[in-house]
């Protein structure tokens, strides 16, 4: 396995297992077998709703908590200064972990700066190891960097092919910081996997275009979630370590057209404003 290592000097395994829209059943039944394809990092979130079964997914484990990276997510409703203090503690409570990797606010709404505050007080405690930002656009990104006393170590954002995040990756290149790609395939398009390049690369490697596309990502410095359930296809995800694409192929990939499939709203969209009780939906 890859790691990078962040701005704070810790590692971060370069391919992990994404739980995005995985029921706790789905988690308990799926998590064993991305661990026993020997993924050792794990994204989950409050707003996921499955961090119980994670939690005990890793418990039923038997790997030691140190060979493992858990990262989660605070949602808006937490960040308020004084509920962000209590949701890290409730985060940790429903994993049943002593402290997180990483822990990520979620979204670019609400108290963000605050939350910023309570995270940092987290790492100070010892109940967060790293502290990073999701789908945050550059000038929230620069809110939280005017008054960040901790730089934050990991960025997560839409990131593929048709979206290479170069100019945020420019905008942050003296913080060091580490991008991570949510729908590194691009949320599955088949325009997408069918690009001319891949197909042509996948021939010469003797590989399939989508593990071209990643092993794009890791040249290219970022982490990488790519979403499966079958485990032929886990481990196939994972299968990325025995080839390396030239400057030229790495080149002719980030000259492919930029598009997101999402961009990032300025307003917080309805689904960000409900206060959910995440111990309560995720048994």
């Amino acid at each position: 396995m890859l790691d990078f290592t962040m701005n704070d000097g810790r590692s971060i395994p370069a391919v992990g297992y994404g739980v995005f829209l995985m029921t706790p059943a789905d988690v308990e039944a799926h998590l064993p077998e991305a661990f026993a394809a020997g993924y050792r990092h794990i994204d989950t979130a409050n707003a996921y709703f499955n961090e119980k079964a994670v939690g005990r997914a890793v418990r039923a484990s038997g790997i030691p908590r140190e060979e493992l990276f858990i990262t989660t997510k605070l949602f808006p409703q937490s960040y308020p200064l004084e509920q962000c203090r209590a949701d890290i503690d409730a985060t940790l409570r429903r994993l049943d972990m002593d402290y997180v990797d990483l822990l990520l606010l979620h979204q670019p709404y609400g108290e963000y700066t605050q939350a910023w505050k309570a995270m940092e007080e987290a790492v100070e405690a010892g109940k967060v190891r790293s502290i990073g930002l999701s789908n945050f656009p550059q000038h929230k990104l620069q809110e939280i960097l005017d008054i960040a006393t901790i730089v934050p170590a990991v960025v997560q954002v839409e990131m593929h092919p048709y979206w290479n995040q170069h100019e945020m990756k420019q905008f942050l290149a003296d913080k060091g910081v580490v991008f991570e790609a949510w729908y590194p395939l691009g949320h599955g398009d088949a325009t997408l996997l069918a690009e001319p390049v891949f197909a042509r690369l996948a021939e010469k490697y003797g590989k399939t275009p989508a593990q071209i596309i990643l092993r794009w990502h890791l040249q290219e410095g970022n982490v990488i979630f790519p979403k499966t359930l079958n485990p032929a296809h886990m481990a196939e995800n994972i299968d990325l370590f025995d080839f390396e694409l030239t400057d030229a192929e790495m080149a002719e990939i980030g000259d492919l057209p930029q598009k997101p499939y999402y961009v990032i709203p300025e307003e917080a969209p309805d689904f960000t404003k409900t206060v959910n009780d995440y111990d309560a939906m995720q048994d």
